[in-house]
């Protein structure tokens, strides 16, 4: 139960995304073709993973089936997890930060079901009228979102289930579904009896709390790309346990999880690059003809494969619907993306060239030190990180209009949070610092160590098990850690890490406790005296699942921006049938233009303003509205204050938002929340 637990959160959202873009492309993305068709490809994919399942991958590597009390703490621990972030779930529709960018792109598919979404009639084009704004692009005639499609096409199924309520409890199931597949991934690599203990120290990782609370994307991507590794683990227990078959299906699904990670976060090409290096080797490995009795290499070829298509749905998607969200990401997509063009070369190299390379290395001298060297470069890197707050400030000049706004955004954060205004710093330096409040000192300080020791036996031939796992963990936490590239307020700045990142230490921290405990067994001090072996081991356990709780606490049972769905929907309600909106206000403009045309089904657009200005000159209002009245709909007038209406006539005011919010916190972990206040006014001009 525990392993089929673990893979059918990932067959389940690779069968929907398969089966989804197409039918997004073709703008049929709607109820009954997704339940026919999506429903169908999960289902038959999570046949196709949980084949022979049962005799092979539901083992420990001892051998061993799991036991029963294993499974149950897994269980509740994901069930609780589900509850206690469904009934504190956050409700981020209002449009100022990524979650309701998310949101309002998942209403919009659930409602209508196609891309680009269309601008209205206003009376016709004008210089004076703007369709995009704070994560949507003008863009092919129409207005574009601004990340990847895969999770909008996931939460659209809770709107599709309940409305706005059903798409804001979807994120607390997913986030469920994560800790079950962290859970998984432990069993299979340290025993199944420590799953419990990887469930918890995830579970209540702030962070994850966090991302699990509202629509994010790094819980679908943490599903598939673990997911994935839970797949290829399997697909080595069956080709050991039995006929190739179910060996090659389960490899070709992990390979197709991972690629499918792009559709939903395009920074997903990072994190599935040590994968794409994996396959080649594998298939490198494959014509060795001294490698034959290595079972593992037959495995290269169709996990490429699934890598391949399920990469090719992630560039689609990325290519036909977020092209300019993907030319705004140039500067650090351009790249990757010659990093990944390297890899390729270089696998593709490796794989032809195989033979000669292996007649090549069997003549080099054995390099005893190589394993040493291996475990020394984990320590020395970590340490890197450690000491760099006192060797380097990072700091970005302002160079792009986006630039410029995150640069003010950053000086406010730091006078609200009493620091000294400069608005080039990142605080990227700071990133270890990041772990040491989320996860804890000890989870970072036993991570290492387990690092250091699988690096040194990967060396030496032994825990291939580990091989892709630990190269996607230290990978992606080498390079997210020395470039988050992303605003620096926590809590928002945390879900840098929650796709691999936390999962991935808490992993090897639980896995280092394993050795350590088997290390102090054989000691003269514990051998023999089981007592105080498990007094030791419970110590243990207590280190690496207080320091982030204790972190937790302060945000954990506060739940924010609530009253946001029935503030909009108050507002929607006040809003004529046949109105269309004009936003004569930047920032309303900016929070509530989808909104708006999304969840009132208004057409909607901002009218532009002057450079030193936040409302348009009135001269342009009044154009405007005349030009809708000759449509036969009623000109209506949004803005954040009465005084910005006056010219027009009375203002009535139709949203009154008094909230909390998360907090803004750059030097220390989140300790509580703040206060937000959202007013809007309506008129609709003589």
């Amino acid at each position: 139960m525990l392993a089929a637990v673990s893979v059918v959160p990932a067959l389940a959202l690779s069968g929907w995304l398969l089966a989804g873009l197409p039918l997004l492309l073709l703008g049929w993305f709607r109820p009954l073709p997704m339940a026919l068709l999506g429903g169908a490809a999960a289902l038959l994919l999570s046949a196709c993973g949980l084949r022979r399942l049962p005799g092979t991958a539901a083992t420990t590597p001892r051998g061993t089936t799991t036991p029963r009390w294993a499974t149950a703490v897994t269980l509740a621990v994901a069930l609780g997890s589900g509850v206690f972030n469904g009934l504190l779930h956050g409700e981020q529709l209002i449009v100022r930060r990524d979650p309701a960018t998310y949101a309002q792109y998942a209403v919009w598919l659930a409602r209508h079901g196609s891309l680009p979404i269309p601008t209205g009639d206003f009376g016709g084009p004008d210089p004076a009228l703007r369709f995009d704004s704070m994560g949507f692009y003008s863009a092919d005639g129409g207005i574009i979102p601004q990340f990847m499609a895969g999770p909008p096409m996931i939460h659209a199924i809770g709107h599709w289930l309940g409305g706005v309520p059903g798409l804001l409890l979807l994120p607390p199931v997913l986030g469920a579904l994560a800790v079950l597949t962290v859970a998984g991934t432990a069993a299979r690599l340290t025993g199944p009896r420590w799953a419990p203990l990887a469930a918890v120290v995830f579970a209540v990782s702030l962070p994850i709390l966090y991302t699990s609370r509202t629509t994010f994307s790094e819980i679908p991507s943490l599903i598939l790309l673990f997911g994935g590794m839970n797949l290829l683990l399997d697909a080595r227990a069956r080709l050991r346990a039995g006929p190739p078959g179910a060996a090659f299906s389960s490899a070709v699904l992990a390979g197709l999880s991972f690629g499918l990670a792009l559709l939903v976060r395009i920074d997903g090409l990072r994190d599935v690059l040590p994968v794409l290096a994996f396959a080649g080797g594998l298939v490198a490995l494959r014509r060795i003809p001294r490698a034959r009795s290595f079972p593992e290499e037959r495995l290269g070829v169709p996990l490429l494969t699934g890598l391949l298509v399920g990469g090719a749905w992630g560039f689609a998607g990325g290519y036909v619907l977020a092209r300019p969200y993907l030319e705004y990401l140039s500067g650090s997509l351009v790249p990757l993306l010659g990093i990944c063009a390297v890899v390729v070369v270089l696998t593709a190299a490796g794989a032809a060239f195989a033979p000669r390379i292996a007649a090549l290395a069997r003549r080099l001298p054995r390099a005893g030190w190589l394993p040493n060297a291996a475990a020394a470069l984990v320590v020395l890197v970590m340490a890197g990180f450690a000491v760099r707050p006192w060797a380097q400030s990072v700091r970005r000049d302002a160079v792009t209009p986006e630039d410029r706004l995150t640069a003010d955004f950053i000086e406010k954060t730091q006078i609200a949070n009493g620091l000294a205004p400069d608005k080039s710093r990142l605080y990227y330096e700071h990133s270890l610092d990041w772990l040491f409040w989320y996860v804890g000192v000890p989870a970072v300080v036993l991570a290492t160590v387990a690092a250091a020791v699988l690096a040194r036996r990967l060396a030496r031939g032994g825990e291939f098990g580990w091989l892709l796992p630990l190269a996607v963990i230290g990978w992606t936490t080498v390079t997210t850690l020395w470039r988050p590239a992303i605003t620096p307020d926590h809590p928002f700045a945390s879900r840098r890490l929650v796709p691999v990142v936390i999962p991935g230490l808490v992993l090897l921290a639980v896995w280092g406790l394993r050795w350590l405990s088997r290390r102090l067994a054989r000691t003269r001090r514990f051998a023999g005296r089981p007592r105080r072996l498990r007094a030791a081991v419970a110590a243990g356990v207590l280190l690496l699942a207080a320091p982030p709780a204790i972190t937790s606490i302060g945000t954990a049972f506060t739940p924010v921006n609530r009253g946001e769905a029935a503030a909009v929907a108050g507002l929607c309600r006040a809003i004529p049938a046949d109105a269309s909106v004009l936003v004569a206000e930047r920032v309303t403009g900016d929070r509530l233009t989808q909104v708006v045309r999304g969840q009132c089904g208004l057409p909607t657009a901002r009218v532009v303003y002057p450079k030193d200005s936040s409302v348009p000159l009135r001269a342009d209002v009044l154009r405007l509205a005349e030009a809708v009245r000759r449509t036969g709909r009623v000109p209506v007038l949004l803005a954040a204050e009465p005084e910005q209406l006056m010219a027009y006539g009375p203002a009535t005011r139709v949203m009154s938002l008094r909230t909390r919010q998360d907090e803004r916190s750059l030097v220390d972990p989140p300790d509580g929340t703040w206060s937000l206040t959202v007013d809007v006014w309506m008129t609709v001009p003589a």
